[in-house]
């Protein structure tokens, strides 16, 4: 499935300015044959905007999800955004799967919060691996510092997943992440991984870019630079069941040793 990631931090604080860079995103993605585009963490409202992520949080299904329903069947593809969800009196980091015709097909509240920012706003969620069919290929979410902890991924390895896709903001001085460790996940837990950050300067922070899809065999099949940018890449399901047949470490495992790990 021919995959593009939007690599871009909008316009921090507007959802309405940031639907309109989302649905532009669609339009060239689409017409680069991709099938799925994926959106940065947070990217519906932006990440550093204090207490306005509580004064914009929107349930799984309101008026946003419609919008971003309408741009997926307008262009023909599939979108994963990420978006503060309120759940009554709580605020989640949450990613949310729509499918070309609209359907919302999954929606994942970030379980591993990173630093003092996220702890203030949000609160965790519990469930650590959530999935969707798409396309011919099990899609998997999860959002940035998630992706970090090699038990997360593993467990979307052992559900299946085939593609996982990572809306994220990774900041400096993180960029290894994105360089080095995106690759080592992909290769270690037989997936492609779809990491689709924010850049530039926001509030306190500084995103680096580096949006990357990773295949299976740790190599890179695309990965964008410093700037705003799109960048497209194919998850090929049949290079994916080779380079599981291939490679031993799923089949090898051994569970009844790893209890003192959990």
């Amino acid at each position: 499935m021919r995959t593009a990631l939007l690599q871009s931090s909008g316009h921090p604080g507007s959802v309405v300015e940031n639907l309109k860079v989302l649905d532009e995103a669609a339009g060239r993605a689409a017409a680069a044959g991709a099938g799925l585009l994926a959106a940065p963490e947070m990217f519906l409202t932006g990440y550093a905007i204090g207490a306005d992520i509580g004064r914009l949080a929107q349930p799984v299904d309101g008026g946003w999800a419609d919008e971003v329903a309408a741009i997926s069947s307008r262009h023909g593809l599939a979108i994963v955004y990420g978006y503060p969800e309120r759940a009554g009196e709580r605020v989640f980091n949450s990613a949310q799967l729509v499918a070309a015709d609209g359907a919302r097909l999954a929606n994942h509240r970030k379980t591993h919060l990173f630093g003092g920012f996220e702890r203030e706003h949000f609160t965790p969620g519990d469930q650590p691996v959530v999935q969707a069919e798409l396309n011919g290929l099990r899609v998997g979410l999860l959002i940035c510092y998630e992706v970090e902890f090699p038990e997360n991924v593993r467990a979307h390895a052992l559900a299946g997943t085939d593609l996982l896709v990572v809306p994220t903001a990774l900041m400096h001085p993180f960029q290894f992440v994105a360089e080095s460790l995106l690759p080592t996940r992909a290769f270690e837990s037989q997936m492609y991984v779809a990491y689709a950050n924010r850049v530039g300067s926001e509030g306190e922070f500084e995103f680096v870019g580096l949006s990357t899809l990773a295949g299976p065999d740790g190599i890179a099949r695309t990965r964008a630079g410093r700037g705003e940018q799109l960048v497209v890449a194919d998850a090929d399901p049949d290079f994916l069941a080779a380079s599981r047949a291939a490679n031993p470490y799923l089949a090898d495992r051994r569970p009844g040793l790893y209890g003192s790990l959990v």
